[in-house]
């Protein structure tokens, strides 16, 4: 992998890497929404989610529209769910082996 593209994945893992950005996609994987909606469902104010989505279409992740006074978005990359799914699959994997490890070494009394 060539230095610049090094480069072009890190700057994709910064962008997953603050929860609220991951929460907006999820929110946005059921279809477009408007910040408004946005802010209802996710339960923080409008600067921070505004934000937030102006650092994910930056990235490419999200699109967006103009629709009368309302910016609605959407994703714009679907492949950003396969690798939060890929993720999701093998933390759970680890913390079922931390889990067993333990379980194997703690033994109950009764």
């Amino acid at each position: 992998m060539s230095d610049k593209m090094m480069e072009l994945v890190a700057r994709r893992f910064r962008t997953l890497g603050e929860p609220l950005r991951l929460r907006i996609l999820q929110q946005l994987e059921a279809g477009e929404k408007t910040v408004g909606e946005l802010v209802d469902a996710l339960d923080a104010g409008q600067p921070n989610i505004s934000k937030h989505l102006g650092i994910l279409y930056d990235a490419g992740l999200v699109g967006r529209r103009r629709e009368g006074n309302a910016m609605i978005y959407g994703i714009n990359d679907p492949m950003v769910f396969r690798l939060c799914d890929l993720v999701c699959r093998s933390e759970t994997k680890r913390s079922k082996a931390a889990f067993e490890a333990l379980n194997g070494r703690t033994k109950v009394k009764r």
